[in-house]
């Protein structure tokens, strides 16, 4: 089983962007905890960060028949990108969205998810938690489903 992580804008600012907001952990440092975390699980993570919404669209394209599920935090895209909804909903590849914030309690703009409802599910507001109980889940979801 192959999962991919993909991140969107400012992400890679992990640790040093708004700490009390999304914590003091780096991206790499989180890389490679849940790196430690799938191989406990006997899965394959490959992980992608971009700032480019395109390039993101383009991960989710190459996805296809390369990995089992998505986890995603698209960060501030999540709230308007209509290209990066259509990109998963394109590929039937099952994606949990993922934000390190709770995003119903910030600013009212970031109430609402564009992406949520092409997503299997979504974890919000449990800090970098969220990305290992998102794996968790879709490692369960992917084993309970019938093969082809």
């Amino acid at each position: 089983m192959r999962i991919l992580i993909l991140n969107g804008p400012n992400l890679n600012l992990l640790g040093t962007r708004e700490p009390s907001i999304y914590g003091q952990e780096s991206l790499d440092s989180l890389i490679k905890e849940l790196e430690k975390h799938a191989h406990a699980l006997g899965i394959e993570l490959c992980h992608y960060q971009s700032n480019s919404e395109g390039s993101l669209i383009d991960q989710i394209h190459m996805a296809i028949d390369k990995v089992n599920g998505i986890i995603f935090n698209p960060g501030a895209f999540s709230h308007y990108s209509y290209a990066l909804r259509d990109a998963i909903a394109a590929v039937n590849i099952p994606v949990i969205e993922v934000h390190i914030s709770n995003i119903s309690a910030r600013e009212a703009f970031r109430n609402l998810s564009v992406i949520a409802p092409v997503c299997l599910g979504q974890i919000s507001g449990l800090g970098l938690h969220g990305y290992s109980l998102a794996l968790d889940f879709l490692v369960k979801y992917l084993a309970d489903q019938p093969h082809a």
